[in-house]
């Protein structure tokens, strides 16, 4: 037989969920309370499964409800929908009918509106970029519209379109001088007289425009051309009438732009290396001493002339004279013929070093020349490739420092060398005329006194004898 103890056990673990659900803390004393305890757990569990069922009988009524609500709604949307799709395919073959009819009516028109749509295309692009714009403004926003149009063109504007594009063949052929809007290299801007020549080319003020297409205004070009091009550009603004020489960009003003930037002699050698400096400097000395010598020798030459003709009045002021005179105070000394010739030779020796005095430094110039423009050449090179290393390609751009560095102290070099050769050479071949005539009169008046000398000794024989 089950215990007591093992019965009441039972008992409990059989009350166990209905204990719980109740919430039920307090344990039994015996067997008659467990046994009211269960009887009441199932009574209250029993009250709350008809709590719950009657909730949700409601709620299965409340979502019946919605399920009706949403389905009618369904239906509504269904309905609605096939109705607004039969309304679209009813409009769709009336859109088809009214383009088919549109079509038919068009005819040409239709080819006709896309070469408007095409030229207008076409000529906004040119009339974007021409000089010509600034004199009649405007015209761009209507070729753009015009090409962007969705519809056909009227009338008028097909005559607009027109009337421009023969604007445009006439005026570039026109020498035109019109009031326009200027921007300053400052930045100002101001009406100016501006003399336009075709679409290439327009100057204010004796100097040269560019058109800005973006803000529709002529600016005044920040470096301008050489003078020789900017007196051209005045010549054209003064003239009134008859042929006037004028500088023409064809490409229109793209040219001119690369001429202004292209950097002057000055700027070339300011971006090259110290070499450069060291070359002028060589050519600019060379190049004085030269000077100073030519005319030196030129004082020099007309002076020996003057003596030529007057052989007799020897003057210091030449080396012919100096030379004359260092023996005609000297005339009824006898000296042995070896004794005077090297006097003779004394005082030609010392005017010579005068006649060829920088020659040496001159050729040294010559020779130095090429070999600084060759260190410069190097040192160009040296630039290039370092800057190939540093930027890791051979970008053009970055190596034409490097290049223009090693050109131009090329070029510089050689431009002092072969001018100073061709000086060289004339003033050596008038010091070496000048020392011909000294060495000319010098052994005339050496054979003069030896004349002398031999006629006195003849005269005196037969006195002794």
């Amino acid at each position: 037989m089950i215990s007591k103890q093992r019965l009441a056990l039972l008992a409990a673990a059989a009350a166990a969920p209905w204990l719980l659900a109740l919430g039920a803390a307090a344990a039994p004393a015996n067997l008659e309370e467990l046994l009211e305890q269960t009887q009441n757990a199932r009574a209250l569990q029993a009250k709350a499964n008809a709590a719950r069922e009657r909730e949700f009988l409601a709620q299965r009524d409340q979502q019946a409800k919605l399920v009706q609500e949403a389905v009618r709604k369904r239906d509504a949307a269904d309905a609605h929908s096939q109705a607004v799709s039969a309304e679209y395919d009813k409009n769709d073959l009336r859109i088809q009918e009214l383009e088919g009819l549109l079509t038919t009516r068009t005819g040409s028109l239709g080819e006709l509106f896309g070469v408007v749509r095409q030229v207008s295309g076409d000529v906004s692009g040119v009339v974007f970029q021409s000089l010509i714009s600034a004199q009649y403004p405007g015209r761009e926003d209507f070729f753009t519209n015009l090409a962007k149009a969705k519809e056909l063109p009227a009338i008028p504007q097909l005559e607009q379109l027109w009337h421009e594009m023969l604007r445009e063949i006439t005026a570039s052929g026109q020498v035109a001088k019109f009031q326009a809007e200027v921007v300053a290299t400052d930045g100002a801007r101001a009406p100016t007289s501006v003399v336009r020549v075709g679409p290439f080319i327009a100057m204010s003020d004796g100097k040269y425009l560019t058109y800005k297409p973006e803000v529709k205004v002529l600016a005044v070009l920040p470096r301008q051309p050489p003078s020789w091009l900017t007196k051209m550009a005045a010549n054209v603004q003064a003239a009134q009438s008859g042929y006037v020489e004028s500088a023409v960009d064809p490409s229109r003003g793209v040219l001119l732009g690369l001429y202004v930037e292209r950097p002057g002699w000055v700027e070339r050698i300011q971006r090259g290396e110290m070499i450069n400096y060291v070359i002028l400097f060589v050519g600019g000395v060379g190049a004085i001493c030269a000077i100073y010598q030519f005319f030196y020798l030129l004082r020099i030459r007309v002076a020996v002339t003057r003596q030529l003709r007057n052989l007799d009045q020897p003057r210091t002021d030449n080396p012919l004279g100096r030379v004359l005179s260092t023996f005609r105070g000297e005339a009824n000394v006898e000296e042995e013929a070896e004794v005077v010739e090297l006097r003779i030779s004394e005082a030609v020796l010392r005017e010579v070093p005068l006649l060829e005095r920088f020659q040496a430094f001159l050729r040294l110039a010559v020779a130095a020349g090429p070999l600084l423009g060759l260190v410069g050449t190097v040192v160009g090179m040296i630039i290039t490739f370092q800057s190939i290393t540093e930027s890791g390609q051979s970008d053009p751009r970055l190596m034409a420092h490097g290049i223009g560095t090693a050109m131009i102290a090329t070029v510089l070099g050689l431009g002092i060398a072969i001018p100073l050769l061709f000086v060289n050479a004339g003033l050596a071949s008038m010091s070496k005329g000048l020392v011909q005539i000294l060495d000319e009169q010098s052994t005339g008046l050496l054979a003069e006194m030896i004349e002398r000398a031999q006629a006195r000794a003849g005269g005196g024989g037969p006195r002794h004898a």
